[in-house]
């Protein structure tokens, strides 16, 4: 398979095999109107398999969402044809807007409007709880 060379844009490489898709949605990269290519399942020497977004334009990205879905991911931006930059996203001390607290009796059950924070509480298990009820993410 084929996909084009991209001269100005970004490239995000070691995405766990299968979640390509939840990181387009949540990129909302559908709004743009670029090329984006999804590539699933890809061969990876370390991992076995994995994804990779291809996008075919430079734009701000959120990094802590990045390295709340894996710390490994691989952000490259590409300018004239050439890698300028490689990054690994940090597992965030703070996550918002991302998970959703499935506490019914969390305030932000009731309060609609209120974003849901979560704060990590364990980095070595990758443990998020939200900061208004202490609620375990899953």
């Amino acid at each position: 398979m084929l996909i084009g060379t991209i001269v100005d844009g970004i490239v995000i490489d070691h995405i766990p095999a299968g979640r390509g898709m939840e990181l387009y949605r949540y990129l909302r990269l559908d709004e743009l109107s670029c090329e984006v290519a999804i590539i699933m399942n890809a061969p990876s020497g370390k991992r076995g398999k994995k994804d990779i977004l291809k996008i075919n334009e430079v734009i701000d990205l959120n990094l802590d969402l990045l390295g709340y879905i894996d710390p490994h991911i691989t952000v490259n931006i590409i300018k004239n044809g050439e890698r300028v930059s490689k990054t690994h996203p940090a597992l965030p001390e703070t996550i918002r807007g991302v998970i959703r607290c499935k506490n019914p009796r969390c305030i932000t059950s009731r309060e609609q409007e209120l974003e849901h924070i979560f704060k990590l509480t364990d980095p070595d298990r990758r443990v998020y709880r939200c900061i208004y009820c202490d609620t375990r993410a899953k």
